[in-house]
């Protein structure tokens, strides 16, 4: 899989502080990691990434919804599959600050007028979305999974593809495994 050089750019940048993250996750108490989450980009990871990108060029999805856009790891490689199928990904995040920062990633990477980042609360604005869906993905606090499937289960389009990334609550949060 052949990618720019903007974009390949923009993803060592990404997997630099990835990595950089991890370690401070990992030196943090379990609690207090929990609390401090949404400081940390925490991605689907390139395996499940490149696995969308090609589904998405596979399928020739243009019309994406994207529910969790956090600091836009996995929207860079949406949008890098809407830039070849012409389509658009939608990206719906409640926190301004990850969106400013994942805007100017898509920028960098030249993917910015693929996107269409909407920015408030995720229920609400699937309620909102006059659009139908090719590709979904669902990457939001799990708690959150079904209330969003419930909503943009009709806006679905003959032959859509529906991806949930870590359906179940990560290990660390999980009391069996602690």
């Amino acid at each position: 899989m052949k990618k720019d050089s903007k974009f390949l750019q923009v993803l060592a940048a990404y997997d630099e502080r990835m990595q950089s993250e991890d370690q401070i996750m990992k030196s943090l108490p379990v609690d207090e990691g929990m609390k401090r989450r949404d400081e940390f980009l925490l991605s689907v990871g390139e395996d499940a990434a490149v696995f969308m990108n090609t589904l998405l060029k596979s399928a020739k999805s243009k019309t994406i919804l994207e529910i969790g856009t956090s600091y836009g790891y996995s929207t860079l490689w949406l949008a890098e599959a809407a830039r070849e199928n012409d389509g658009i990904v939608i990206t719906l995040e409640a926190d301004e600050t990850k969106v400013t920062y994942a805007k100017h990633k898509l920028n960098e990477a030249g993917l910015s007028e693929y996107v269409d980042f909407r920015v408030g609360d995720a229920l609400a604005l699937m309620k909102e979305a006059k659009e139908s869906f090719d590709f979904v993905l669902v990457d939001v606090w799990k708690e959150l999974y079904l209330p969003c499937f419930e909503l943009f289960y009709p806006k679905l389009k003959n032959k859509a593809w529906v991806v949930a990334d870590n359906m179940i609550f990560p290990a660390q949060s999980n009391e069996e495994t602690k």
